[in-house]
């Protein structure tokens, strides 16, 4: 029997995702699809039996938004949603704004899985001349983290993913998943892989293979000592769910077209 029940969810497709771009901390709304993944996302849960007491969300809007179309198709937009920086997409540096696809054409397809997938390689850094430096830089949202403006990345890997990310859940998520909370984090690719590879205990070869579709809302159950009883469950039509990690495997790799 589970002593504790959370439900983590990478958000629905955004408008890059859509165009198979790194998006990383640049800001982007959901797409239609995106916001027909978040209310099928809501529907199914309802229809699960989840009421949720609390929700974590990144600072970023494709998350937020997320969780305020899962929370009104549940009829449950009263929940609180707390949101940290510190639940934020990977930060891929140079990469932002490039297409996976031409980029494996470019660099190769292992090259690509290794920026994309692996556990500690850091792409190159963003720096000031990156086109996208000033609009994320110069956001409000970053004025008021925990960490000073100098200090925010600039370049991440998915262990300094982690680092960042296991104060929160240490310091914020655990002590009202302790209370008895039912809680639903609403995240991204990256920072949902490095929370499963902590909880799970996933060794830093085999999260490379872990990949997370959009809109899918995923259980984990634990045990006193936040320990799983079993392996994460993706929520849904398994068929259907496979397919969508398939479409995600396949944006790092060159079209037929272009082989």
């Amino acid at each position: 029997m589970a002593k504790y029940r959370l439900v983590l969810l990478r958000h629905g497709e955004g408008a890059w995702n859509k165009e198979n771009r790194f998006c990383s901390w640049v800001d982007q709304k959901l797409s239609s699809d995106g916001i027909k993944e978040a209310r099928n996302c809501g529907k199914h849960l309802k229809s699960l039996g989840f009421e949720f007491d609390l929700v974590f969300t990144s600072v970023l809007s494709r998350s937020i938004q997320t969780a305020w179309l899962v929370l009104e198709e549940m009829g449950q937009e009263w929940v609180p949603i707390q949101s940290s920086w510190r639940l934020n997409e990977r930060h891929y540096g140079a990469l932002i704004g490039l297409n996976r696809a031409e980029m494996a054409l470019n660099h190769g397809e292992e090259q690509v899985k290794i920026w994309r997938r692996s556990y500690d390689v850091t792409p190159p850094p963003i720096t000031e001349s990156h086109p996208y430096y000033e609009e994320i830089y110069n956001d409000r949202r970053y004025k008021c983290c925990d960490v000073s403006y100098d200090n925010l990345p600039k370049a991440e890997s998915l262990k300094d993913v982690l680092d960042r990310l296991l104060p929160y859940w240490n310091e914020k998520i655990v002590p009202e998943l302790k209370s008895g909370k039912m809680i639903l984090i609403s995240a991204h690719g990256n920072s949902s892989r490095a929370l499963l590879k902590h909880v799970e205990g996933i060794s830093d070869e085999d999260i490379s293979s872990v990949t997370l579709p959009t809109g899918v809302p995923i259980l984990l159950e634990l045990d006193e000592n936040l320990h799983p009883l079993g392996p994460h469950q993706f929520l849904g039509d398994q068929e259907a769910i496979q397919a969508a990690i398939k479409k995600v495997e396949d944006q790092g790799k060159v079209k037929p077209a272009e082989k």
